[in-house]
């Protein structure tokens, strides 16, 4: 790694860390998912375990669903912020190559996501088990060590596909109004309505990893590898948005 592009990577991890917005969302990634854990594990934990056709492991990840959204939120803001009061001008005239600016953004994005993703997917299964008393599982359960890695590279996967989506909407409202009702609502509906289809959206292709034995024709670290290609794809499209397009 160049001189040039340490300090590109440098700068903009001081971005990242100087705009509040964008900071407080990457948190929120880890206090969103830990705050929800405690409240439904500590109420309703136990009575969910009696329940016809529980899955003690992909349970323990039942918070992720929250988390991704702090993390789509992360990976839009830390974008949008670029292209806010001729952002975007200031920081082409102190970096021209627009593919190294881009990809340095993006891999601190991405690098960021993963290591917040991962402490919050270890501490969510970790924390969570703690209120499940008899019914508890431990990370040397079949599965438990990699959904919880899985879990943490699934949230780092969104957040860049959210990323990669504000490259090329420019704007943060527009993929958060677009992807957090998708991923709550939309998904869902298709699931019911495509069948088979639907597991090859990025949200169910990924969240394939937190079940023990995944159903249907994907395998856990396959379903994170189709929501890396829509991540990819999303990441390809901003940077080509951002070599054609004007400042």
């Amino acid at each position: 790694m160049n001189t040039s592009t340490t300090a590109v990577l440098h700068s903009e991890w001081i971005k990242i860390r100087s705009v509040r917005s964008v900071s407080i969302s990457l948190m929120a990634i880890f206090a969103a998912t830990l705050a929800v854990t405690v409240l439904a594990f500590a109420t309703v934990g136990q009575a969910e375990a009696d329940s016809p056709g529980y899955e003690p492991l992909f349970s323990a990840f039942y918070a992720l669903n929250f988390g991704q959204i702090a993390a789509i939120c992360f990976g839009a803001t830390a974008l949008s912020s670029e292209f806010l009061n001729g952002a975007l001008r200031i920081s082409l005239s102190a970096v021209p190559r627009r593919g190294l600016l881009y990809g340095a953004k993006v891999s601190v994005v991405g690098g960021l996501a993963l290591v917040m993703g991962l402490i919050t997917s270890f501490a969510t299964f970790l924390v969570g088990q703690m209120f499940m008393g008899e019914y508890a599982i431990g990370l040397g359960d079949p599965g438990a060590l990699r959904a919880s890695f899985g879990g943490g590279v699934y949230l780092a996967l969104i957040a860049l596909f959210a990323a990669g989506l504000t490259a090329v909407l420019r704007s943060a409202v527009a993929v958060l109004s677009t992807l957090i009702p998708f991923l709550l609502i939309v998904s869902f509906v298709v699931g019911d309505v495509a069948g088979d289809i639907a597991r090859y959206l990025p949200d169910q292709a990924g969240q394939a990893v937190l079940h023990q034995n995944p159903d249907g024709g994907l395998g856990p670290w396959t379903g994170l590898a189709v929501t890396a290609a829509w991540a990819g794809a999303a990441l390809l499209a901003g940077w080509w948005t951002l070599q054609t397009r004007d400042a």
